[in-house]
């Protein structure tokens, strides 16, 4: 039997085999913490994040050149990244595909896999598995991207170049019952089901996949106001509330304005009405099959609804983010519609 006993006394041997861990893993010198999944979330360059998609990560940030013409769309998990990457795809390509409503890309494949995510894709296999291989970039033709990812992190390459950034924002109200409905979908069957209460508690100290949300949204706020013609910055409820002038304004930005031909010929409603959530979800390939490694597609679709929170919040909830929200974002500007 090796003994251990002059190990552990001798802080010596015991520093240097810690060291010596930290060299093989250097997530072992990350701040760690048990994720909503029942997975570690680490605290990698000052956002949470899976040990698999910080691979991703890392792989975008040292090997992606971002071309002019790359459109880049953000978000938080669960803040509307289907809907949003419909649109833009069905926008962008609407001179390819004109039949809308009957012949289109859309109708057939789930819109994460026309829109792929950078730092997830980059992490797992086709099938959805981590197994030690990074995809190539090379191999994502569509020059439409994705990312979760908060605004400082992102490649040097896409900040110093003239490709455009989408960020879309839903109130943090709804982006919790979101993403606590969704991430309880794949735990293990080995793994407790975390209660509302403490994804809650988790949630306001900002223990969240790419989260602090605050920090998240916070960056691409300040960049929008501060580079406009770079980072054009919506609101989920916006979307919700006058779907045909937002698209205006994401077709200006992506600089293919619609033409009053196509506003006549009612192009801009047939986009609407193919990318409308009711209508995704009922298509047979959002209810069956797998999207971003191992989420089912169905799950992807849940209510969609400004102010569905007011279901599962208490006075207490709605109090403590309150107070979070002002600490975090009082002074910014931003501000939150929560129901309409």
């Amino acid at each position: 039997m090796e003994n251990t006993q002059g190990r552990e006394s001798n802080p010596i041997i015991r520093d240097k085999e810690e060291e010596e861990d930290c060299h093989d893993n250097p997530l072992a010198l990350l701040p760690k913490e048990k994720g909503w999944t029942g997975l570690d979330l680490y605290l990698y360059q000052g956002f949470w994040c899976s040990s698999m998609h910080i691979q991703g990560v890392m792989s975008f940030q040292q090997h992606f050149k971002a071309q002019d013409s790359n459109l880049i769309l953000a978000t938080m998990p669960k803040s509307g990244a289907t809907w949003l990457k419909a649109l833009t795809f069905a926008i962008a390509n609407r001179h390819r595909y004109t039949n809308i409503l009957s012949q289109h890309p859309l109708l057939t494949s789930n819109p994460h896999d026309l829109v792929p995510f950078h730092e997830i894709n980059l992490s797992t296999n086709k099938d959805g598995h981590r197994d030690g291989t990074i995809l190539s970039l090379s191999n994502f033709q569509s020059s439409i991207f994705s990312t979760h990812m908060p605004y400082h992190s992102l490649p040097d390459s896409i900040k110093t170049s003239n490709c455009r950034i989408v960020y879309l924002c839903r109130n943090p109200y709804d982006s919790f019952v979101s993403a606590w409905h969704f991430f309880s979908k794949p735990r293990p069957e080995s793994i407790e089901p975390l209660s509302c209460n403490d994804a809650f508690d988790m949630y306001c100290r900002g223990v969240i996949g790419f989260g602090p949300f605050w920090d998240n949204v916070l960056g691409y706020w300040k960049e929008s106001l501060k580079r406009p013609q770079k980072v054009l910055f919506l609101m989920y409820e916006d979307l919700k509330e006058d779907i045909i002038f937002q698209m205006k304004r994401l077709a200006e930005f992506m600089s293919i304005p619609f033409s009053l031909e196509e506003e006549s010929e009612g192009v801009i409603e047939d986009i609407s009405r193919l990318c409308n959530f009711n209508n995704m979800r009922e298509l047979e390939v959002n209810k069956t099959g797998k999207s971003l490694g191992h989420f089912e597609n169905e799950t992807l679709f849940r209510r969609g609804e400004v102010g569905d929170w007011i279901n599962h919040f208490t006075p207490e909830m709605v109090e403590r983010l309150n107070k979070v929200i002002e600490e975090k974002l009082g002074g910014s500007g931003l501000a939150f519609k929560t129901s309409l």
